[in-house]
């Protein structure tokens, strides 16, 4: 296997099934396609490309606003055709479905859900190439997708299919970006199957198990873990985010035994855990937080005294065992990515029996460079995980004034991207030759640390282009005060200001529930979460929680003053208004200091 769509070819020939790709019906039961079903629309809808007129390297969109099976066959399709895959995100706004479109070319699109047909037409009126438009609905406006399915071209489809190398472009995934205009990674067939080859096996999955995905297909991290659960002959459930917990939803519903993550929707997950301990009384609320209290000193691999066994015994039947009845009741792993995890969340999960490993990688790099693993010694809460085979890690720090073993991450492995479309100029940027090999300027600050035996781990440190300079010269690294303090309940969202301030301070949001609990325990009427930001009482509160941590960091990285704000940071706004976080739900920082320039400006008057 060398190529995207060997895969499918993979599972129907090792481990077909009925139910490969499962989607929710109308009737709130479940719509199943079978692995042999999935081929046949595949290449059908690749002989359906061909018969329009496109040829093998022709530029394909793909748009949708949930995971569905029709997003999995149209990039299969793709492939057979020998074109080129561009994912788009579902969230982004009309100019930039018009930038990506123009820049690459595109000449059809496929969409699903909602207003993308009415975006894609928009976007359509300035993109010259954009020539046919189809909706995987059937009741929606445009043309259905199903149209195009075709045997006509059957014939050819193989022929491209056997001419089709391993090195080939296959995808330009866009990536969302904190600033400017997005920037598109061609990715070939072997930068993404090293990935899946590699990570597939710290994945502990059997033929014809179960797993969940509503993380969106148009990132390369779940694409890629979709791709892995076809090698894997793993049944794959797309399941919305609205509906996967309670008695009702997706999680109960299935029971996956591994699903891949984001660290907001574990810290939604704990939040609900958390304030569900708080409505308790009595001995139930006291039983929930002493049990909650173990796993503040928990280590993997402990070794405990008797005592300490029976305790955690106990826990493990009154209270761990219902957090994971409440997650499917059959998790093995849950791997979270694109965001730093707070180490918090990581040991109480863990702590419960629900073992969350934290990956790391790019856009770039397809995206895996380092995992935890369950294997013995194979995870270190607080880092990244260690390199995937074939993939080298270097620590940079000749650009800088970083701290002790630290520098800009560097990468080398056969996952690493072609470059960047159409930009020569910050591919120069972006590449160093070290060694006769070139390497993937990440971006990112971390150092390697050594675990118990001897493996090193990566732990990133921050964004290159995150780190503020205050007016003294010193570097402060936002990411983690940001990460630390998020773990207080009563922060739902922060960003750090500084940059060539004297001091540092911070944008706030607060965790409206868990601020309405705190609230109903003080006996402070709530109204409204813009009112209650107002109150002595409340701001007196954050102080204490700024308190608690600020002696965590050295002086020069201490939050001296902050401003609470009464509205979530979102990746869209229905109003049109510029969001102020990426798809990826990382901090668009420019966006958010001028939405906030007035707040900021108080801080320092």
């Amino acid at each position: 296997m060398t190529r995207l769509f060997d895969l499918l070819h993979h599972q129907v020939a090792q481990f077909p099934m009925d139910n490969a790709l499962n989607a929710r019906a109308a009737n709130g039961g479940w719509t199943s396609y079978s692995s042999k079903k999935v081929l046949e629309m595949s290449e059908k809808a690749a002989s359906g490309l061909l018969n329009l007129g496109f040829k093998p390297g022709d530029k394909i969109a793909i748009s949708s606003y949930k995971n569905r099976p029709e997003w999995v066959i149209m990039d299969f399709a793709i492939q057979m055709a020998g074109m080129i895959s561009i994912p788009l995100y579902p969230t982004i706004s009309p100019n930039e479905y018009e930038y990506i479109l123009n820049e690459a070319e595109v000449k059809a699109a496929f969409c699903g859900g909602l207003d993308l047909f009415d975006k894609l037409s928009q976007a359509q009126k300035n993109c010259t190439t954009l020539t046919h438009i189809y909706t995987f609905d059937q009741d929606a406006t445009g043309t259905f997708w199903e149209t195009i399915l075709d045997s006509s071209k059957q014939h050819e489809v193989e022929r491209i299919k056997a001419d089709i190398k391993a090195e080939d472009l296959a995808t330009i995934i866009y990536t969302s970006g904190t600033t400017g205009n997005p920037k598109g990674v061609m990715l070939s067939h072997s930068n993404i199957m090293h990935v899946i080859l590699e990570t597939s096996k710290f994945l502990p999955l059997k033929p014809g198990e179960k797993s969940i995905s509503f993380l969106p297909l148009c990132h390369v991290y779940e694409r890629a873990v979709s791709f892995a659960y076809c090698y894997k002959g793993a049944a794959v459930y797309f399941c919305g985010t609205d509906n996967l917990s309670g008695p009702e939803g997706d999680l109960a519903s299935v029971r996956p035994v591994v699903f891949s993550t984001v660290p907001r929707l574990l810290e939604k997950v704990y939040e609900a855990i958390y304030n569900k301990g708080l409505a308790l009384e009595g001995v139930k609320k006291k039983l929930f937080f002493w049990a909650l209290g173990l796993t503040e000193d928990f280590e993997l691999d402990q070794k405990l005294s008797f005592t300490k066994k029976l305790k955690w015994k106990v826990a493990d039947k009154l209270i761990f065992s219902k957090w994971r009845d409440a997650l499917g009741g059959n998790i093995r792993m849950i791997v979270t990515g694109a965001a730093p995890c707070p180490s918090k969340i990581l040991s109480v999960f863990c702590a419960a029996g629900i073992p969350v490993r934290e990956a790391y990688g790019l856009t770039e790099t397809s995206p895996t460079l380092t995992i935890n693993s369950l294997e013995a010694d194979g995870t270190l809460i607080g880092t990244v995980g260690y390199a995937i085979p074939g993939v080298s890690l270097k620590i940079d720090a000749s650009d800088g004034n970083y701290a002790e073993n630290e520098g800009e991450i560097l990468a080398h492995g056969p996952n690493v991207m072609q470059g960047y479309y159409k930009k020569s100029e910050i591919n120069a940027q972006v590449f160093k030759e070290i060694d006769g090999k070139r390497y993937f300027c990440t971006g990112d600050i971390g150092k390697l640390v050594k675990g118990k035996s001897g493996q090193e781990f990566l732990k990133i440190t921050d964004r290159k282009k995150e780190l503020l300079k205050t007016s003294g010269g010193k570097y402060v690294a936002p990411s983690p005060i940001e990460n630390k303090m998020k773990e207080d309940f009563l922060i739902e969202q922060m960003m750090v200001v500084g940059d060539k301030q004297k001091f540092v301070t911070a944008l706030i949001v607060p965790a409206e529930a868990a601020l309405q609990n705190w609230c109903e325990h003080k006996k402070i009427d709530w109204t409204s979460l813009e009112d209650m930001i107002t109150i002595e009482a409340v701001i007196a509160k954050y102080e204490k929680v700024i308190g608690l941590y600020n002696p965590q960091f050295s002086h020069i990285e201490q939050v001296k003053k902050f401003k609470l704000i009464s509205s979530s940071w979102l990746p869209v706004h229905e109003d049109g208004a510029a969001a102020e976080l990426t798809p990826t739900l990382k901090l668009k920082r420019r966006v958010i200091r001028e939405k906030f320039k007035k707040e900021i400006e108080e801080m320092y008057a």
